[in-house]
């Protein structure tokens, strides 16, 4: 008979505790999960008795340490059940005595099954390793600093299980004290071969059983030896994922490209008295040049905007690409099977009245109707959508028809009316803008595959409260970021999580910490707030990809660069360290009273030509790869004129094949705003009275480009 394999032994384990109704593993039982992963733990045994435990702590070797052993105490430390540093029998005997009494007290009625006896270790660093179950991402896993602090540093950060060695690597980087790993003030660093098979390890355990919800190895002791897990803690429960219909991306892009680029839309809810959504819709859809056919359909009406009007879909000779949805919530669900029926592959609801307002089993019943007829939608709950490469203005909102390279989308009708005007306010064409409201089908994920292959698109904003499906929005980010840079405004950002955790590493997943790991390892730039997405968003596509990590900062006033600086650094940029060679080009060009270095201040009172020529060896050298410049307003050089010679500069460089990123600062009187607007169009990222807005610009360039490999060996 063949010996029982790894996961039998830990199938076995599972079955007994849940038969046994527990809901957490002891620790015998933890001991063998962790031996069959290849996670290494300190010698120790289970006692019943005080000179079984004298008996045990002699064999492994004084000190030692005691913890109770009880399935209905999970926070041994808080109970009091927990003795270290134990060096004699006599020691451990009070050790023993004390434990199970310290047990008893917290909780009468816990059952007590022994002490456990731990070969006591020293020395190295502490670290946690864990495991948790997040509704939106499935199974994760942590690493970060560990001990008794866990929860007040919050050192974490989180990946998808399963997990490779390379990710595993990618954690052990990913902390504010990765220093530590790699040895300090002539300390050691740690095996980091023996953390990443630990992680990888824990991974596999709760992919392999997904029963196990949550894993908890606090504290790990690593050093140059290796890693333990002196304290380890296995929570079961139910570890199912809530599961959305699947759709391949062939799939997705075929009801997408109905949806986006119709040749019909037909506007259920059509309406010809001014102030219905309905007429708001068939307004916006005529009037903004769509050139398909447009059929309102309303059996109360024979015309409708001069379009003949029917009183079913059923009635509408052709075929028809999407539907648009302009009537009461009760009569959706009757509306969409009409559009199944009629062989329409997508549709946009634009009622609310659903899941927003409780009405769940409402929602519920148009997410069936829709799969059974295979029709994908937008909604409910949503202000429509706007494709300006097909002049598709399907919503109720005001028109829009600039076209441009970002498409943006909201979870919300109000950000995105903001996102409607600033884009109007900032002359930011986009391809389009997409209410995703309560996303009962169509999300975030869908739009991204679109969006990669839509040529009209370069740059992607979003605007989430959440995500429907975690992993498959992570998927999709990690394919479209290397081309496209995706942009994510995460609302509820500072919310803890409301769920009691049972582990440390519980606790420490119910914040946004999650997302920010999980965004920023798919390459997506996460942005603070509206405006910052919205300038991302804008900014993004006009700056040029840098070459390298070396910026320059050139400005006019020692201030300004001194802030510039601390911009720089604050955005993760790499001030250039200036080459004695370059350095005396500069000087050759400012004043002798100016500073060359970096930053090279040129001082204010300087003409036109100092920063033309300062400004030309800047994007001529190619050891530097991105300029920051600080302009101070001055009569000698005035706004206009600083703006006018710094596109001629660009331009210059650009028709020679050189195009650097350049951002701009403009410090003065209100003549600065309309040389920044100058700068712009062409296609400068220029701010009027702060330093750090075009900085945060640069640095969410740089950040993209580094996630999408693009600098080469470059840090994330």
């Amino acid at each position: 008979m063949h010996a029982p394999s790894s996961r039998d032994r830990v199938q076995e384990v599972i079955e007994a505790a849940t038969a046994d109704g527990r809901q957490a593993l002891s620790a015998s039982e933890a001991r063998v999960v962790c031996e069959a992963y290849g996670i290494a733990v300190p010698a120790e045994g289970v006692a019943t008795t005080a000179e079984e435990a004298v008996a045990l702590a002699e064999g492994m070797g004084y000190p030692v340490v005691a913890k109770v052993v009880s399935p209905d105490i999970l926070h041994k430390t808080e109970a009091g059940g927990v003795r270290v540093g134990i060096s004699g029998a006599e020691e451990m005997r009070v050790a023993f005595a004390a434990v199970t009494a310290a047990a008893r007290a917290y909780d009468s009625g816990a059952r007590v099954d022994g002490v456990l006896v731990q070969q006591m270790l020293s020395g190295g660093l502490e670290v946690i390793v864990g495991a948790t179950t997040d509704a939106t991402f499935g199974k994760l896993v942590a690493f970060g600093l560990g001990g008794v602090l866990v929860e007040v540093l919050r050192d974490v950060t989180f990946r998808l299980a399963p997990l490779g060695e390379n990710e595993a690597e990618s954690m052990l980087d990913g902390i504010a004290a990765a220093a530590l790993l790699r040895g300090v003030r002539g300390q050691p660093g740690v095996d980091r071969s023996a953390l990443v098979s630990t992680l990888v390890g824990v991974s596999r355990l709760v992919t392999d059983f997904p029963e196990i919800v949550e894993a908890d190895l606090n504290p790990v002791l690593a050093d140059e030896r290796g890693a333990v897990a002196v304290d380890v803690r296995f929570l079961l429960g139910d570890g199912e994922a809530v599961s959305w219909p699947a759709h391949s991306d062939e799939e997705i892009l075929s009801a997408m490209r109905r949806m986006f680029r119709p040749r019909s839309v037909a506007v259920i809810g059509a309406s010809a008295e001014a102030g219905k959504i309905g007429n708001s819709v068939m307004k916006n859809l005529v009037n903004g040049g769509f050139e398909g056919e447009i059929h309102p359909v309303n059996p109360k009406a024979t015309e409708i905007e001069g379009r003949r009007c029917y009183a079913s879909v059923a009635d509408i000779e052709g075929d028809v690409d999407v539907a648009v949805v302009a009537i009461p919530a009760k009569l959706v669900a009757g509306a969409i099977e009409e559009i199944g029926r009629k062989r329409i592959p997508a549709a946009v609801l634009i009622p609310s009245g659903f899941a927003e307002t409780g009405n769940a089993e409402g929602q519920a019943e148009i997410q069936e109707v829709a799969q059974k007829w295979g029709v994908r939608f937008l909604g409910p709950n949503i202000y429509g959508f706007y494709y300006t490469p097909a002049k598709l203005c399907a919503t109720f909102c005001t028109p829009y028809d600039v076209a441009g390279p970002v498409a943006l989308s909201s979870q919300s009708g109000g950000i995105g009316m903001a996102i409607l005007g600033f884009a109007r306010s900032a002359k930011l064409g986009v391809s389009a803008i997409v209410g995703l409201g309560n996303k009962a089908d169509v999300d975030e994920d869908d739009l991204l595959t679109f969006f990669e292959s839509d040529d009209a698109t370069r740059c992607i904003a979003m605007h989430m409260e959440d995500l429907k499906d975690g992993r498959a929005f992570l998927r999709a980010a990690r394919r479209v970021s290397p081309r496209k840079p995706i942009i994510v405004l995460k609302a509820g950002r500072t919310a803890a999580g409301a769920r009691a955790a049972g582990s440390h590493t519980g606790a420490l997943a119910g914040d946004d910490k999650v997302y920010d790991d999980l965004l920023r390892a798919a390459g997506v730039v996460r942005a603070p707030g509206l405006r910052e997405m919205l300038e991302y968003a804008r900014c993004l596509p006009m700056l040029p990809t840098p070459a390298g990590e070396n910026v320059v900062i050139i400005t006019g006033a020692g201030g300004s660069g001194v802030l510039l600086s601390d911009a720089c650094t604050d955005n993760g940029l790499s001030l250039m360290a200036m080459p004695e060679d370059l350095d005396a080009a500069f000087r050759r060009f400012i004043p002798p009273f100016g500073a060359a270095g970096n930053p090279v201040d040129i001082t204010g009172g300087e003409p036109p030509a100092t920063y033309r020529n300062t400004i030309a060896l800047g994007l001529g050298d190619e050891r530097i790869h991105a300029l920051v410049l600080g302009y101070w307003h001055t009569i000698v050089t005035p706004p206009m004129v600083f703006a006018e010679l710094l596109v001629d500069v660009v331009e210059e460089m650009r028709e020679a094949g050189i195009d650097k990123p350049v951002v701009a600062s403009l410090a003065g009187d209100v003549e600065v705003e309309a040389a920044c607007e100058m700068l712009f169009e062409h296609r400068i990222p220029s701010y009027p009275y702060t330093t750090e807005t075009p900085v945060v610009m640069l640095g969410a360039k740089y950040r993209w480009a580094r996630a999408a490999g693009l600098l080469g060996g470059a840090r994330t």
